[in-house]
């Protein structure tokens, strides 16, 4: 692992220890109606989500939710497929205490990390390719993962995304008395942008006393020569067949219907 800052031991004070993990996992599909379409889509995939391209996504998610990274490790596969992590901590600082009371110190948040993994599928015979990152964010004290959704949403064009957030722990306040909770939140949508919700269909799942939310997406606008590697007619019948089958596939994904 690549160390970025310094190794030493960092103080804590007026810790926040509730720990919020966002997890991300986006699908994107594509028409292979012969081996070179295949193999020209193993290619794209392979070179716009290589292990040092997606850890530049998830530098990209620390600055957004105000965290300094501490090391990195990321790592290519063969015959394909990534991995990256990060390490990080709080830029701003985590507690319930006045500011004077912890001003200056630094946070070594040992629970907060982004990871990544990616999972191509590009069975031989099969027309229909696809490809799965799975993103996920865990953080303690002040930050929150829940401001990376829009950017996510910027760096992949996905047709499936299946978003899990939960809070878990409890910390405490001035008078000492227990919070398992320091946020208000109804919805994972609240948090998306209406210009990308509109191109999804949505389902929430919300259990509030639990504090566990889960929002699933599926594209409806959808752009139909991006499916396919080489140029098409979008109105040939035999291209309306291959959307079709691109659909199935998506609603079986976000349903989990077996095959």
């Amino acid at each position: 692992m690549q160390r970025i800052a310094p190794h030493e031991p960092l103080k804590l004070a007026g810790f926040n220890n509730l720990t919020k993990a966002l997890s991300f996992n986006l699908y994107d599909f594509c028409v292979a109606r012969n081996e070179s379409e295949r193999q020209s889509y193993i290619a794209y995939i392979t070179e716009r989500f290589n292990a040092k391209k997606i850890t530049s996504i998830l530098t990209g998610i620390c600055a957004i939710i105000e965290a300094q990274v501490l090391a990195i490790s990321d790592q290519n596969y063969e015959p394909w497929g990534a991995s990256s992590m990060v390490l990080m901590s709080d830029t701003k600082g985590g507690g319930l205490l006045p500011q004077g009371q912890w001003q200056g110190a630094s946070l070594h948040l040992d629970k907060s990390h982004i990871c990544a993994h990616t999972y191509p599928d590009f069975h031989g015979g099969g027309t229909i390719c696809s490809f799965r990152i799975d993103i996920d964010i865990s953080t303690c004290g002040e930050i929150s993962p829940l401001k990376a959704l829009n950017y996510m949403f910027q760096r992949f064009d996905a047709d499936v995304v299946v978003i899990d957030y939960s809070v878990r722990g409890f910390t405490r306040d001035l008078a000492g008395k227990r919070i398992y909770m320091d946020h208000q939140l109804k919805s994972i949508q609240n948090y998306i942008e209406d210009k990308t919700l509109r191109d999804y269909y949505c389902v929430d799942l919300a259990l509030q006393s639990d504090n566990i939310w889960q929002t699933k997406m599926l594209r409806v606008r959808q752009n139909t020569p991006s499916y396919f590697r080489d140029p098409i007619d979008p109105e040939a019948p035999a291209i309306r067949e291959y959307m079709n089958a691109v659909n199935r596939e998506m609603r079986g994904v976000l349903h989990m219907w077996p095959e």
